[in-house]
């Protein structure tokens, strides 16, 4: 199985407490083998300043990773 979240851009405030939400749940979903993975439209160096606010959201260290990738889809191909 797998999760994708797809946002529409990075630091909004539903779309980080969102993966903040996501990423303290990822080992449940681990342990369910469960692959998870966020798409969103703004660039990889702003996804790993988004990980750094998502992190501390949660309490964490504002670290620039999650449990589980950020797709960077900057010229909205993807999306």
């Amino acid at each position: 199985w797998g999760i994708l979240f797809s946002h529409p851009r990075d630091f909004t405030p539903v779309c980080t407490t969102e993966l903040g939400r996501a990423a303290k749940l990822a080992p449940e979903f681990s342990k369910r083998n469960v692959k998870m993975i966020a798409l969103s439209i703004d660039s990889v160096q702003d996804h790993l300043s988004w990980c750094k606010d998502i992190n501390a959201y949660n309490g964490d260290q504002p670290a620039e990773k999650l449990p589980f990738p950020i797709i960077a889809d900057k010229n909205r191909e993807l999306a």
